[in-house]
């Protein structure tokens, strides 16, 4: 099993968009963007911080519903 690699919010934002992944424009300020995947329904929260905790970064690739090895060929490709 790769391990996690090292993501900003926006990098991760750039590479969930190759998965079909919409970002939600922005209702006012805030911290956190929220992308939109419309085939699957589903609904995701990622904070704009320039290094994403490991635990936070697992947490929202499994709300994707994206695997770690997916997470790693997106990287690789990138």
């Amino acid at each position: 099993m790769p391990s996690l690699p090292v993501l900003s919010g926006k990098e991760l934002v750039r590479l969930l968009a190759r998965e079909d992944f919409e970002i939600v424009p922005r209702r006012g300020k805030g911290s956190h963007m929220v992308m939109i995947h419309k085939d699957r329904g589903l609904v995701i929260t990622i904070p704009d911080h320039r290094e994403l905790d490991r635990g936070t970064l697992r947490a929202i690739i499994r709300q994707a519903g994206v695997t770690r090895e997916d997470l790693d060929r997106l990287v690789r490709e990138d």
